[in-house]
């Protein structure tokens, strides 16, 4: 806000695409008018050879956060 980070919403470094569920706010949480939200996504693909693709579905259904 203002050019200053908050604090951090909620993080999950264990994510499983496989397991999808809900995270319920432990407090409510007030967006204001000109807040930003940043959500990243790390992708662990040392293990492949080639490139990896992601599909736009993909893309919309891992990152419909908010």
């Amino acid at each position: 806000r203002n050019g200053e980070q908050l604090r951090i919403i909620c993080e999950d470094n264990k994510y499983d695409f496989r397991l999808q569920e809900i995270r319920d706010m432990k407090e409510i949480l007030m967006i204001k008018p000109g807040d930003e939200i940043l959500v990243e996504c790390n992708f662990q693909t040392l293990d492949r050879s080639g490139i990896t693709f992601v599909s736009l579905f993909f893309y919309l259904q891992t990152f419909h956060c908010f």
